[in-house]
């Protein structure tokens, strides 16, 4: 079950999926140090990493969308794969309903941070179940890895 969109001869959903994650990341870490010191700094920071990171996301969920289509529909890869999308949009949804509230208070002196921090909160926490899922698709059930027979050594 090879990846279908490559570079290369590279899956391409692999390659990107680290960047929403490190934007995530960088998000709630920013949002909690503003709602820590109040310097505006840190939410433009935290703004700027949600916006991309919504963005990053949403250009990683194509190709893996399209991998997720190709894999057998009988197989625990795809259950799993379901839940690994699943997990993502709900992310992704977190990330982006707080990217469109949030960007608004960009020219406040204070701006009020309202539900930023639980929703990246649970954003990442999806993100992370959705990392964990994905790994399990990789080791597990093999999906996007290139085997060829005449490597495999046991």
């Amino acid at each position: 079950m090879y990846s279908k969109v490559k570079i290369a001869g590279h899956p391409v959903h692999p390659m990107l999926v680290a960047y929403p994650v490190a934007f995530y990341t960088a998000t709630l870490v920013c949002y909690i140090v503003y709602n820590s010191n109040n310097d505006p700094f840190w939410f433009k920071v935290a703004v700027v990493a949600n916006i991309a990171g919504v963005v990053m996301a949403a250009l990683a969920a194509v190709p893996g969308f399209i991998d997720w289509l190709n894999i057998p529909a009988d197989s625990k890869a795809k259950k799993t794969g379901l839940f690994h999308l699943l997990c993502n949009v709900l992310a992704l949804l977190c990330y982006g309903i707080v990217a469109l509230t949030e960007y608004k208070k960009w020219d406040d002196a204070a701006p009020a941070t309202g539900l930023a921090i639980p929703l990246t909160a649970l954003g990442f926490i999806l993100t992370l179940a959705a990392g964990f899922l994905g790994w399990t698709l990789v080791q597990k059930h093999h999906v996007g890895v290139d085997i060829d027979t005449k490597e495999v050594r046991l």
